[in-house]
């Protein structure tokens, strides 16, 4: 049987929307991208919980589409004149500033990856080869040494991130036009997402460092503890799995079975090497997202 579809009367009331249907569509898309990120990411924003490397993974392709939908938003002339009408532009000028916070964390992100994809090719090598235990360590201790140096930078990118969601949650219109509010909500949405998104990475890879010095013993009951856990627990995050796997190969003793123990550090470097291949790619489109972004609004001021 044929669907009847029936259309409204002429005296029928419909109701009117405030965008055009292209730009509504886009506005309907991009409600239910931040209500599928939100719960998440609002409640998670001020804990030390430290993600996945996946569900960061995944988060960042959401965002992507987020940011596309946000930009086909921004240029529609409506939105870049309720936008400009708020106080002279108060709001693209509160957001380009905000952009440059976001890109300065996304691009040290990019930076620590770069490097620790570089650590894993060379840790990689020197458990594949196995040339005696001063090869092992040597690359451990470097390792080592650049994750200390690094956890320096990251608690300055975090401590920028925090001082930056400050001043967005103390951000507030007062305004009765409806298309206003709904542009600033999803702006101040957005960049809370984006912040929580960074900020859970730049914990991941915050990890502590392995603290190579001090007492051989230490190192042995350490070692004993972590690498039991990795052989109990499903590898769920790559940095923490690598470092306990890297505590055992310090303090290892001479076993008849090591080699079975050097073929699951080598799995765990290997599943970090995807990990960090994922991370990356996510990063890559969120750092073009927000640069194209700042374009469009500072093409907004300009005109």
């Amino acid at each position: 049987m044929e669907a009847i579809y029936r259309f409204p009367s002429a005296h029928q009331p419909i109701r009117s929307i405030s965008f055009p249907t292209r730009i509504h569509t886009s506005s309907q898309r991009i409600d239910a991208l931040l209500n599928h990120l939100k719960p998440h990411h609002t409640r998670f924003l001020s804990s030390t919980i430290c993600l996945e490397a996946e569900k960061i993974q995944s988060d960042l392709v959401v965002l992507a589409e987020l940011y596309n939908c946000m930009e086909e938003l921004f240029h529609s002339p409506q939105t870049k004149q309720a936008l400009l009408r708020y106080q002279d532009g108060k709001l693209v000028e509160e957001a380009l500033c905000d952009s440059v916070t976001m890109l300065d964390a996304c691009g040290s992100a990019r930076d620590f990856l770069l490097v620790l994809r570089e650590h894993m090719q060379t840790l990689q090598s020197a458990v594949r080869r196995r040339r005696r235990d001063l090869s092992i360590e040597s690359s451990i201790s470097a390792y080592d040494s650049f994750k200390k140096k690094a956890k320096k930078e990251i608690a300055k990118q975090l401590g920028k991130l925090k001082r930056m969601q400050n001043k967005v949650n103390s951000f507030s219109i007062m305004d009765q036009d409806q298309q206003l509010t709904f542009l600033a909500r999803v702006l101040r949405e957005a960049s809370t997402i984006t912040i929580s998104i960074l900020r859970s990475l730049l914990l991941l890879l915050s990890m502590p460092a392995l603290g190579t010095k001090g007492s051989s013993t230490i190192s042995k009951l350490k070692a004993k503890t972590l690498f039991s856990s990795l052989r109990k627990h499903k590898n769920t995050n790559g940095v923490v799995d690598l470092n306990t796997a890297l505590c055992y190969l310090l303090g290892r003793e001479k076993k008849s079975d090591s080699n079975g123990e050097y073929q699951r550090v080598i799995r765990v470097i290997e599943t970090l090497n995807v990990n960090i291949d994922g991370l990356e790619g996510g990063l890559d489109c969120i750092f073009r997202c927000l640069v194209q972004n700042r374009v469009s609004f500072l093409n907004m001021l300009a005109h």
